[in-house]
């Protein structure tokens, strides 16, 4: 028989991308006012793997990733993707969205992201929101699954939230990163 406990906290992690460089500084900073300060900001990226969110939300679009200190209870992520869904709606114009922001987060064993579209390897949490599980961490890296964005599988993305793995076992240990 298992035993019932209480998950570990996890780090809290968003995707950022616009063709509105500006905006995704702009939302950053909201997301510091939200969750306190960042871990990391990752460097520029493009976003190229597809071209999906042209038409609402043009091109080119670049993309950051980031992270916070202050870890979170999993169970808070739900709550965190619909405050995501509403700085999206701040910034629609036209029924257009001007940023995509997801929110995830970061476990010793995965990293999940969350989604408001159902699929077959979504497990649903509650209000809408959907747990899509994007990583696994096995034989000492992040391994990309069947159904993991393209983006996600990329080596240097990997790498990256590799990093991000080790920095939050760190802060698990309290050790300052």
């Amino acid at each position: 028989m298992s035993t019932l406990h209480e998950a570990d906290a996890v780090k809290l992690i968003f995707s950022l991308f616009s063709s509105d460089s500006p905006l995704i500084d702009r939302v950053v900073n909201e997301l510091q006012d939200m969750f306190g300060p960042t871990d990391k900001i990752s460097p520029w990226l493009v976003f190229d793997r597809t071209r999906y969110y042209e038409r609402e939300m043009g091109w080119p679009l670049h993309r950051r990733f980031i992270s916070f200190q202050r870890l979170i209870d999993p169970g808070e992520i739900v709550d965190i993707k619909l405050g995501a869904v509403g700085l999206e709606d701040k910034y629609t114009r036209d029924g257009r969205r001007l940023i995509n922001i997801d929110p995830g987060y970061i476990s010793l064993e995965r990293l999940v992201l969350t989604t408001g579209k159902n699929y077959t390897h979504r497990i649903y949490l509650s209000k809408g929101v959907y747990a899509d599980l994007t990583l696994v961490f096995n034989k000492g890296s992040f391994r990309p699954l069947e159904w993991t964005y393209k983006d996600y599988s990329d080596p240097s993305t990997v790498a990256y939230f590799n990093d991000e793995r080790e920095r939050y076992k760190r802060s698990l240990r309290g050790v300052d990163i």
